[in-house]
């Protein structure tokens, strides 16, 4: 277990940014003293690789657990989670937030003071202001925009959380998690809270997320809600489906009547007819597949052991050792 004494325990992916992470150590020490324990995921870095000197030079108490391979952001932070399950008292609280300065460590006791609520089980972080650009800040608006119209809910916060014991026994037992950290919460059912705080610049370097990494970071998120996407495509293909076939039905009316001009029949047939058995088709098969998401969705406790190759204290504390 980890000592009791540490209210706070910090779970930070890391990847290949020495820099940026070293900083943010230091500001976490300088704003919790003693009280915080770090767990950093060094999720496979092959350049700059996580010194246990850069927990060490600022006396900040914790663990670097070195991944055998690069695993992404989303799934590192699931292996840290499934690490503190093992150790987390109910006691303590735990905070999940990105190693490059966006996420502010001096925002953090406004994150706890509202995890305080009994009623709650997570407080998630939604920005009041952002340090991005335009182009950034459109996209981002449309895909919440498209996100809320395709699973029917709405998505407001990222990876920066604070979670109760419970929250994150509850998290490491879905298989969500890995996929996307912020659906899984909302999947999860969990009570969760939002809180508004700023967004920081980062601390050093470029963010290792391209535009394409962006995108599929998104769509991940729409994979949590698989089934609800499918039916809610599927629902639209039936739609449109029975409008195809109201017009038809009215095609072969208006042909019967005389009202339909030469040439104008057989095309609008082809074209009434082909929509018919696209959509008609895709709906079935989006019922189909939901179906088999179903069916195959098992939740199995996060695995972590296979992914960690060593674990590196500060110092000996009372830790899991794999």
């Amino acid at each position: 277990m980890i000592d009791v004494k540490y209210k706070l325990i910090v779970v930070t992916p890391i990847y290949e940014d020495v820099e940026a992470s070293s900083r943010l150590f230091k500001e976490i020490k300088d704003q919790f003293q003693e009280n915080v324990f770090l767990v950093a995921i060094d999720d496979g870095s092959v350049k700059q690789p996580v010194p246990i000197a850069s927990l060490m030079n600022v006396k900040i108490d914790g663990v670097i657990l070195q991944l055998r391979r690069n695993v992404g952001h989303q799934k590192a932070i699931a292996i840290g989670l499934g690490y503190v399950s093992d150790q987390i008292s109910s006691e303590q609280f735990v905070v999940v937030m990105d190693s490059d300065g966006e996420d502010l460590p001096s925002t953090i006791p406004e994150l706890l003071s509202q995890l305080e609520d009994p009623s709650v089980d997570v407080i998630v972080a939604q920005r009041k202001s952002r340090v991005e650009t335009l182009r950034f800040k459109l996209f981002y608006a449309i895909y919440k925009r498209f996100f809320n119209l395709m699973t029917g809910r709405p998505i407001i916060f990222g990876n920066f959380m604070a979670l109760k014991r419970e929250a994150v026994q509850r998290l490491v037992v879905m298989h969500e998690l890995s996929i996307h950290v912020a659906g899984a919460v909302i999947a999860s059912k969990l009570r969760a809270k939002a809180c508004s705080v700023h967004r920081g610049p980062r601390y050093a370097g470029k963010s290792k997320m391209n535009f394409v990494g962006l995108v599929l970071h998104g769509f991940k998120a729409l994979m949590v809600f698989a089934e609800d996407v499918l039916v809610r495509v599927g629902i639209g293909c039936g739609l449109i489906a029975g409008f195809s076939l109201v017009a038809l039905v009215v095609a072969i009316i208006l042909k019967i009547i005389g009202f339909a001009t030469p040439g104008w029949f057989s095309i609008a047939l082809g074209i009434l007819v082909l929509m018919l058995m696209q959509t008609g088709a895709l709906a079935l098969m989006t019922l189909m597949l939901t179906g088999v998401i179903r069916s195959g969705s098992v939740t199995t406790l996060i695995s972590y052991h296979d992914f960690i190759g060593e674990v590196i204290p500060t110092k000996k504390v009372n830790v899991v050792e794999l």
